[in-house]
């Protein structure tokens, strides 16, 4: 801070902030307003403001108008449904925003050299029959760890599609309700 003490520094601390200070105000940042029409409750104005459309958030916020929209994944009905159903297997990979989950190799304990892979693709935030597509690999081990791996088609690639989507279909009407109840009815 050696560099204040000089006269010409002092004066361009200053300078600068009138220039802030000067142009801030004509780019209409700060609008005075009249205290009678204003609310002193912080609630009120807030929801106010958020009727109106006023305000900003940072990076966009849940508003978006465009581009891509990922919703958190504890609200998406499809995917806390799978996670539930899923919840006895070890997850490999859980990755939200791509839309895909997989177990590790997982073994019931009647064949030794016998374990399955699931593998559950996202293709839509609806709770829809066409929103999953599930992947079932199989692979068989002989003694000298020798292993070969095969996509299989079994029933319980639709046991899983059932029973995610009615465990989605329950949480989403969970939801719908839980958020009628929150939001005021219109006349």
């Amino acid at each position: 801070m050696i560099f204040l003490n000089y006269k010409p520094a002092k004066f361009f601390i200053f300078l600068l902030g009138v220039v802030i200070l000067i142009s801030s105000n004509s780019c209409g940042i700060y609008k005075p307003v009249d205290a009678r029409k204003v609310s002193p409750n912080a609630d009120e104005r807030v929801r106010k403001n958020l009727e109106e459309g006023k305000g900003f958030t940072l990076m966009g916020g849940m508003g978006k108008k465009g581009g891509t929209n990922y919703e958190f994944a504890s609200s998406n009905p499809m995917w806390r449904a799978t996670l539930e159903i899923l919840d006895f297997l070890p997850l490999s990979n859980v990755d939200y925003s791509g839309g895909i989950i997989t177990t590790d190799w997982y073994n019931e304990g009647t064949s030794s050299d016998e374990s399955i892979k699931i593998t559950i693709r996202f293709l839509t935030n609806e709770v829809r029959a066409d929103g999953l597509k599930i992947i079932v690999h199989k692979r068989k081990c002989t003694t000298q760890q020798k292993c070969t791996v095969r996509k299989i088609s079994s029933a319980l690639e639709a046991e899983l599609q059932v029973a995610i989507l009615k465990k989605a279909a329950i949480f989403e009407k969970e939801w719908t309700k839980k958020n009628r109840k929150k939001r005021p009815k219109k006349n």
